[in-house]
């Protein structure tokens, strides 16, 4: 089925007059390492940009000066580092922040690099997830990855093409047939949804499939997925917050930040033209492409 403006609109979490910031869910990013901070922030800031209540990034102790300058709208958890990525003794460290912040939605994986965190803390997690980057490529090196995740939570998982071929030891082609097939193939597999990013991205939770028409060679930029994950965690911590939790709300959730994440591009690219791009201006237009799906008929 092709996402369509009105479609969007219907699927979004709606803002009650009477609300207050925990109506809207609470985030936790894990994100991050010493060459890639930025990812972290825009993931951060796309998830404030969506309408999320609160948002929390835990990174490498190092890097949360830094990213604490760039967002001060975000909260910021440092955890122990080794070599400049997340050691693996983190995972206790933020279990411990986790008890008290208390996330709706965890993403996992942008800018992380091989950290010896991600594989310990997957194992522990009983958050509903977002899994991006390089928590797929540490989940792709394990025998039997879909065992780690256990189907213990509700998950969306946002691969690349090379990110979705490791995942499943095969060689994704650009046909749009055999997209949607590896798409559904990796809901199956995990028990939640995927998005098969790339030309009209593939949303799937292995029953319906959503294409999106959204988006362009503007969004062919680095950081472009790390505002994209952003955006789907912070509508899923609202629409989540008002409903449930489950595979239902998690696609919702994707179909919505895919396609408004798209439109953005769009919209940038008649301004900024495809070239010239940054993630961070795509996130700078979220108000617009909002109104442009709420005026929706």
């Amino acid at each position: 089925m092709r996402l369509s403006r009105a479609l969007v609109k219907s699927f979004l979490p709606l803002r009650p007059q009477t609300a207050n910031k925990g109506s809207f869910g609470r985030v936790l990013v894990v994100a991050g390492s010493e060459k890639m901070s930025g990812a972290a922030v825009l993931c951060c800031r796309s998830a404030l940009k969506s309408g999320a209540g609160l948002v929390a990034l835990a990174l490498p102790q190092s890097r949360q000066c830094v990213a604490a300058a760039a967002l001060p709208e975000m909260l910021t958890c440092p955890l122990p580092e080794q070599d400049g990525l997340l050691a693996a003794c983190a995972v206790p460290v933020l279990r411990q922040f986790v008890a008290q912040f208390r996330p709706s939605v965890v993403l996992v994986g942008p800018g992380l690099g091989a950290a010896p965190f991600i594989l310990p803390f997957l194992k522990e997690n009983h958050l509903p997830a977002v899994l991006d980057a390089d928590a797929l490529n540490v989940l792709a090196q394990q025998p039997n990855w879909p065992q780690v995740l256990g189907r213990r939570f509700p998950v969306i998982c946002t691969p690349h093409p090379g990110e979705m071929q490791r995942l499943l030891q095969a060689p994704v082609s650009d046909d749009e047939k055999t997209r949607q097939g590896y798409a559904v193939q990796l809901s199956r597999q995990t028990g939640g949804v995927s998005v098969l990013k790339g030309h009209h991205t593939v949303i799937t939770d292995g029953k319906t499939v959503y294409i999106n028409p959204t988006g362009g060679p503007a969004l062919a930029k680095a950081g472009s997925g790390d505002t994209l994950a952003g955006l789907i965690a912070g509508l899923w911590a609202q629409l989540g917050t008002v409903g449930k939790f489950d595979t239902q709300s998690a696609l919702r959730a994707a179909a919505c930040g895919v396609y408004l994440h798209g439109l953005c591009g769009d919209l940038a690219a008649k301004k900024l033209t495809d070239r010239c791009v940054l993630a961070g201006e795509v996130a700078d237009l979220l108000p617009t492409a909002f109104k442009k799906v709420c005026s929706a008929r």
